[in-house]
């Protein structure tokens, strides 16, 4: 019990460093699946499958999304 005690501020340090983790980690692979969103987007575009209007209009959205993840990342540092 008292070494319970003694080690509450490390484990709950520890834990705040997890979820820390895990948010990045989540924010990291948003950004990463949205990139390759774009990139396959692109190669749609190159290889006729989509008109360039629907081109466009995707890749602002996703543009737009990278953007509102970038500056989430900002704020929060």
């Amino acid at each position: 019990m008292v070494l319970r005690l003694l080690f509450a501020p490390v484990t709950g340090i520890g834990w705040i460093a997890e979820q820390i983790q895990e948010r990045v980690d989540t924010e990291l692979d948003q950004t990463e699946n949205l990139s390759k969103r774009l990139l396959a987007l692109q190669l749609a575009f190159d290889m006729g499958e989509i008109s360039e209007a629907d081109f466009e209009a995707q890749e602002e959205e996703l543009l737009l999304a990278i953007q509102a993840l970038e500056d989430e990342q900002a704020e929060s540092q």
